[in-house]
């Protein structure tokens, strides 16, 4: 059997140092938002390029954080993609935004500026693209009419953890940044976490205070917040887990390189990186057009794989009173029938990704 994601082997190799990093926790006397929180804010904003990190919850409440530190609220409409996954819409709803949807490119999945600039709106308050699977959407592009518009940009880096758009982290483009730590992620915790980067030093200031209810060091609610915190021992592990993010990602790319060789014959679509960009993969992503027939021979194989995402948002029945119809999205429908996506991460290895090939084109 080859899993579609597994943690367990990442964990074995490293095992000493996590453990210690737990237990150092423990010992220490303090749990929430303590040492390990700040070291970790600031190694992973240096990672990114950012002034500044402020760890959360989960990348959900990074993305709600944000957008409520940016001003975004009831009445204001937010231009995102539909095919992400619910967690960015349902962060926009979160601070009574209407989200509208764009369509995307069908080479790379992400925000198609074209179709971003005749979504805009006098209402149009802000635009918060996805870094799709891991590659960066077409920041030149949109900062360009978000310019135009004078609108915020918060990033949707949730799958992007070591991607780069011109020689840039992703998240260091826009107004603000936003990472999840979900354990599948390219640095994943063990269990929820996230974090929002910011050049910023008032937006920083802000999101610390909304992460906790409003509080400024103090226990006095200076603005209405939240209870968004990311806890010690999951920052402690993320520090440990910073330290192959790298690795990672590189070994990520290599195992996309053997997938593009060996699938290139293939009925399908495969993945194509930017120029000027550098893909993360933290998902490897085909198009099919027969995709039942593909899923049917990695099930008999039993090997793992996933649809990213199966329905696009705007079809969703919660958010059928946005009033979209099958139809209005036509390259985001059309790719929603199409992807499969395959297992891919670095402890997978070459001999399992070549008896995927093997299977799929067999």
């Amino acid at each position: 059997m080859i899993p579609f994601f597994d943690y367990q082997p990442y964990y074995v190799e490293h095992q000493v140092e996590i453990d210690a990093a737990i237990a150092g926790v423990l010992a220490s006397g303090q749990l929430i938002l303590g040492p390990q929180v700040s070291r970790f804010e600031e190694a992973f904003a240096s990672y990114t390029g950012a002034n500044h990190g402020i760890g959360v919850n989960s990348g959900t409440d990074a993305l709600t954080l944000a957008l409520r530190t940016l001003g975004i609220g009831p009445g204001d409409e937010v231009i995102t993609v539909a095919n992400t996954a619910v967690p960015t819409v349902a962060a926009i709803r979160a601070v009574g935004a209407l989200p509208k949807f764009a369509d995307i490119l069908a080479n790379s999945f992400v925000m198609d500026p074209e179709s971003l600039a005749n979504t805009v709106t006098d209402r149009t308050k802000a635009i918060v693209p996805v870094h799709l699977f891991g590659h960066p959407a077409p920041m030149n592009e949109i900062m360009a009419i978000a310019s135009q518009h004078d609108l915020r940009i918060v990033e949707d880096c949730a799958q992007a953890h070591g991607a780069h758009y011109q020689g840039q982290h992703v998240g260091t483009l826009g107004d603000i940044g936003c990472f999840s730590f979900y354990p599948t992620k390219n640095l994943g915790a063990f269990g929820d976490a996230g974090m929002c980067v910011t050049n910023n030093e008032q937006s920083a200031a802000q999101l610390r205070q909304q992460r906790m209810y409003g509080f400024n060091g103090d226990q006095h609610a200076h603005c209405e917040g939240l209870n968004s915190r990311l806890d010690e021992i999951q920052a402690a592990i993320l520090s440990v887990k910073l330290n192959t993010l790298e690795d990672n990602v590189q070994q990520r790319r290599q195992l996309a390189t053997l997938y593009q060789a060996g699938l290139r014959d293939l009925c399908c679509t495969l993945p194509e990186e930017s120029t000027d960009v550098r893909h993360a993969y933290h998902l490897y992503v085909i198009r099919c057009p027969d995709r039942d027939e593909f899923t049917r021979r990695l099930d008999q194989a039993e090997i793992g794989w996933s649809i990213h995402y199966r329905l696009p948002i705007h079809l969703m029945e919660a958010y059928q009173f946005l009033g979209y119809q099958a139809g209005d999205l036509p390259v985001t429908e059309t790719a929603a029938g199409e992807i499969l996506s395959l297992p891919i991460f670095p402890e997978l290895g070459k001999t399992r990704i070549e008896r995927i090939i093997d299977i799929l084109c067999n």
